[in-house]
């Protein structure tokens, strides 16, 4: 063989490798940001399912504690404010509000003696204690994919070929710092 064509052959397996390497890279990117979407769809399933609950939960509560009208609003916008908002981020804020705005909810229904027993009260408050759980680990799990995105992109040579295409880092879904404080109800 001449010495053009196995240079040209070279050459040629080289740009093949290069190629192979930058679609296996580009597929890599593609099936983890579908995994953090994905993951992100299971969070925002378990957060409607805690939306639809909360009405319920707040009528039974109601007809215990009609004179506690400004919780049941706070429960009532932070509800809307969830429901509409449409990006992750937003989503997120929002849950915020509405996690603070339950946990005075659930506070009140402490102050009840007659509530705590009652049948319709305790099985809501299951669902929602089984519905918290979903969205605890649905949050875990919508983390891990973030990260692993987060880490991905942020690797060399992924980092050149995810500034190309315009990929960014992804918000991690964070507990707000009311989480951790204990809601305070007063009569």
């Amino acid at each position: 063989m001449k010495k053009g064509t196995i240079v040209l052959i070279v050459i040629l397996v080289v740009v093949i490798a290069l190629g192979s390497g930058v679609v296996g890279r580009y597929n890599q990117l593609v099936a983890l940001e579908e995994t953090v979407d994905g993951r992100w769809a299971q969070v925002e399933n378990q957060l409607q399912r805690r939306a639809d609950l909360i009405p319920n939960l707040v009528n039974t509560v109601k007809g215990y504690a009609s004179h506690e009208e400004q919780v049941f609003a706070d429960v009532a916008d932070a509800r809307s404010r969830l429901l509409g908002a449409t990006t992750p981020e937003a989503q997120m804020e929002a849950n915020r509000g509405l996690d603070s705005a339950l946990g005075r909810l659930l506070a009140i229904s402490e102050a009840y003696p007659q509530l705590k027993a009652d049948t319709s009260f305790i099985r809501l408050q299951d669902e929602l204690a089984g519905t918290e759980n979903r969205i605890a680990t649905e949050r875990m799990r919508f983390n891990e994919s973030v990260q692993t995105w987060n880490t991905t992109i942020r690797q060399f040579p992924t980092n050149l070929l995810a500034g190309i295409m315009g990929r960014q880092p992804k918000p991690f879904f964070e507990a707000s710092s009311s989480a951790q404080e204990v809601p305070q109800v007063g009569f």
